[in-house]
């Protein structure tokens, strides 16, 4: 059973009243600062005040995360603005290290075979002359001295061709390689997203249990999403069976929605 502890307040005050070194994973998405209407969040600030805000936020993180913790910080940017996660990551370098850089893919097109197309997941069209759909997002691995351990197999996938087994050692005769740092997670299909998806910005369950799996489930006893929105990351962190989970949420209609997200007595994530 995972224990709750959300809370309707700003993220930096209440971090604040936290022990330094008491967190052992951080799973969140910021407001990105591209102009999405949230309900209680104003989403375009001066870029400068932005990053400003980040670090005052992310120094919090830094103060709580264990030294061998993981701070998986999912991030978007618009084609206009291209350089915006990495100005983030810049800014935030003197708190952490960027150990990995994942690739959340939304949406892929592949072409196995000569003219076969295969088209699957979910993106925001994009009508220009200049840009291409955008697709994926980032998801920012930061830890405090960048050689946290991690599972790598816990989200591995079998090998294509299995004389691969035998030729490299670090298989060790297991039918078992390391994802990598792509990963192809859609969005669930809904019907309504006032209904069923009531916040402009979400990534998914799978995400954030994704992190957890890859952090190494074992290794987490209390878990803090700053920026908890409707609960994605809370939904996640019962489905692993994490000891603790804490959030903060500004906005009472969205913290509402993600506690009752929790008390859901079954939550199936998407394939």
């Amino acid at each position: 059973m995972t224990a709750f502890d959300l809370r309707h307040e700003d993220c930096v005050a209440g971090m604040q009243k936290f022990t330094a070194n008491s967190i052992d994973l951080v799973v969140t998405s910021p407001p990105y600062n591209l102009g999405i209407r949230y309900s209680k969040f104003s989403d375009r600030a001066d870029g400068s005040a932005y990053l400003d805000w980040c670090k005052t936020w992310a120094a919090e993180v830094a103060r709580l995360l264990k030294r061998d913790g993981s701070f998986f910080l999912n991030v978007g940017a618009v084609p206009a603005n291209p350089m915006f996660p990495h100005e983030l990551m810049v800014e935030l370098r003197d708190l952490f290290v960027l150990q990995n850089t994942i690739h959340w893919i939304k949406s892929i097109s592949i072409d196995p075979e000569p003219g076969g197309t295969i088209s699957r997941g979910h993106f925001k069209p994009i009508n220009s002359p200049r840009f291409l759909n955008d697709c994926h997002e980032y998801l920012f691995h930061l830890t405090p001295e960048g050689n946290t351990p991690i599972d790598r197999l816990a989200l591995g996938v079998p090998y294509e061709h299995k004389s691969n087994i035998a030729r490299w050692a670090h298989a060790g005769g297991r039918d078992r390689r390391c994802r990598g740092n792509t990963w192809f997670i859609p969005y669930e299909t809904i019907q309504s997203r006032k209904k069923e998806r009531p916040h402009p910005a979400t990534f998914p369950v799978q995400l954030a249990e994704w992190c957890i799996k890859l952090h190494g489930v074992s290794r987490v006893n209390t878990m803090l999403d700053p920026f908890l929105g409707i609960g994605n990351s809370a939904v996640a962190a019962k489905n692993c069976g994490i000891p603790r989970l804490i959030g903060f949420e500004i906005d009472e209609g969205y913290l509402a929605e993600a506690k009752r997200r929790i008390e859901r007595k079954h939550y199936a994530t998407a394939n």
